[in-house]
């Protein structure tokens, strides 16, 4: 993994309502993998694919920022492998039963039953989007 050291980040913050003086801008330096990385041996990335998950945010071709360290929890978004398959879902835990939830209408939740085989890889902790 790449070290993102040379960034510079104004630690001051941008306005989103009136325009402030850039004079109160302070400069440094910024590490994205400090901000965002917080176990760098089990954080991975990967692109999300499809539409299931819009209304949590991510959308098609975003990049998610995934920690295998931690521990899978009910409303987490985990990356699952089930069925021989990978799918980024919410999960629900009720009474011994694991549910993976789309975050869109469109898309029908998983019941993991005693036949699937289910790997649940990793909590999503941050996503990268492009404007």
């Amino acid at each position: 993994m790449n070290e993102t050291s040379g960034i510079i980040f104004f630690d001051s913050g941008i306005s989103a309502g009136f325009p402030s003086p850039a004079d109160d801008f302070k400069e440094e330096r910024l590490s994205l993998d400090d901000e965002l990385i917080k176990n760098k041996e089990a954080t991975f990335f990967a692109r999300v694919s499809g539409q299931s998950m819009t209304g949590a945010g991510l959308d098609d071709n975003d990049l998610l920022i995934i920690d295998r360290s931690l521990e899978p929890e009910n409303n987490k978004i985990a990356v699952c492998f089930i069925d021989g398959e990978f799918t980024v879902k919410r999960l629900k835990v009720e009474n011994d039963c694991i549910w993976l939830l789309p975050e869109n209408p469109d898309y029908k939740p998983i019941k993991v039953t005693e036949e699937n085989e289910l790997v649940i890889w990793g909590i999503v902790t941050n996503v990268i989007k492009k404007m």
